[in-house]
């Protein structure tokens, strides 16, 4: 695709969207399923690159799948009957996929291997081979970074580990494996992560038991077939928040959103930061889901640190556009995780930001962010998604606000988690 002219300055949001299904959750659901008794059914799931990875990867493994209209089914296999895979494991640019399977494919009596895109062989992966190690599990790789062969292995025992970052993939990979040791795991966290591994494997008959910062994994590999409701992702919606906020005279409604305490930080900066939103016809199918309503609002900056960043990591770079345009400066800390994204999410966000008139500092483990910023240019300007969805979709709002000619540069990283992202924008413009 080439350079995408985007929609600038002089049109305002009025609607109702559907978001797409939680990218995370999705992930989970097709990966409990694979090794359910039964078979599962998947509404909502997310059609994107990312989800179809796993999807793949486990098709490899011998698991099968149908779809039944809108529905995914998912014939389960019990882990003891997975498959040799005849190839590699390509994870393309999901890093869910590749740590979550590694934890999950832990005690296959077979070796596997990990590969992905150019853009996933860069990211680190040694947070989730030390523990699997620790373990029992025994990896051939360079640097800790893709590709990685597990050997086989016959054996896991049980661990007590303290995650030395937040990160809720990190901790569910960890989970996986543990269901499989012999003994009993536990999991520190030094930061509450995002618990849709804990919640979902409860719907497929496991639990695992938290107490206070520490989660107490028992060895139990039944899990029994389900259906599985996937709400929408919070992160998609995040960017109509965000836009509806910023964009004057604007009026949005996103329907039936998850809102899993554990990942709405993005609520809850937006409302220190002097936002309002409207929640309507909230329930709970094995995640909090509700629908918001969001209207153009004036935003102070506000200061988010290490324990704000777990809720949010993935929506920073619209809380740095937000911030952008808030009154007063905005200073963000403990988001070190942003340099090990799809891009450098801390150099990324700063670069294309500033090439619209923003004035954001890039701090080693976050941003400093002077707001009541006017985003212009003056001539035809080209920014740039680095081949990161989040980032090219924040780019995308950030140009509803930006006096100027303006236009994205590799815009199909979209495709990653939301392919109707600007078929979406086109609907609700107006």
């Amino acid at each position: 695709m080439g350079n995408l002219k985007l929609q600038t300055m002089g049109r305002h949001l009025r609607g109702t969207l559907i978001m797409p299904g939680d990218k995370s959750i999705s992930h989970r659901a097709v990966m409990l399923g694979s090794i359910a008794s039964g078979d599962t059914r998947i509404h909502n799931l997310l059609d994107s690159q990312d989800v179809n990875s796993t999807i793949t990867a486990m098709s490899n493994l011998g698991v099968t799948f149908e779809y039944d209209g809108a529905d995914l089914i998912v014939h389960g296999k019990s882990l003891a009957t997975l498959t040799e895979p005849k190839q590699v494991l390509n994870m393309e640019n999901s890093g869910t996929s590749a740590r979550l399977l590694m934890g999950l494919l832990a005690k296959q009596p077979f070796t596997l291997t990990f590969r992905g895109d150019s853009s996933l062989s860069k990211r680190p992966f040694a947070r989730v081979i030390k523990p699997l190690m620790a373990m029992g599990v025994s990896f051939v790789t360079k640097n800790d970074r893709l590709p990685v062969t597990k050997l086989a292995t016959k054996k896991l025992k049980g661990i007590s580990y303290e995650l030395p970052v937040a990160s809720a993939q990190v901790k569910s990979a960890i989970i996986l494996a543990a269901l499989q040791a012999d003994e009993t795991t536990t999991i520190i966290e030094p930061i509450p992560t995002r618990d849709h591994t804990e919640r979902m494997l409860a719907s497929f008959g496991i639990s695992v038991k938290r107490v206070e910062n520490r989660m107490i994994v028992e060895p139990q590999t039944h899990l029994i077939a389900t259906t599985i409701q996937v709400p929408g992702d919070i992160s998609s919606a995040a960017y109509w928040l965000i836009a509806a906020l910023l964009v004057p005279d604007s009026d949005l409604t996103l329907k039936q959103v998850g809102v899993n305490p554990t990942r709405t930080g993005i609520i809850s900066i937006l409302t220190r930061m002097g936002a309002s939103f409207e929640f309507a016809a909230e329930q709970t199918i094995g995640e909090p889901i509700a629908d918001i309503r969001v209207q153009s609002q004036t935003l102070h900056g506000t200061t988010v640190t290490a324990t704000d960043v777990p809720t949010m990591i993935d929506e920073m770079p619209l809380i740095v556009l937000a911030a952008t345009q808030a009154k007063g400066d905005t200073l963000i800390t403990g988001a070190s995780e942003l340099h090990v994204k799809e891009s450098d999410r801390i150099a990324t966000v700063t670069t294309q930001l500033n090439k619209l008139g923003a004035h954001i500092e890039a701090k080693e483990d976050g941003f400093y962010v002077h707001g009541d910023t006017p985003l212009h240019v003056t001539k035809p300007t080209v920014i740039d998604s680095c081949g990161d969805h989040r980032v090219g979709m924040m780019l995308a709002i950030a140009a509803l606000i930006t006096t100027g000619e303006v236009s994205l540069a590799r815009a199909d990283a979209v495709n990653i988690s939301y392919p109707k992202f600007f078929k979406d924008l086109d609907e609700v413009l107006s």
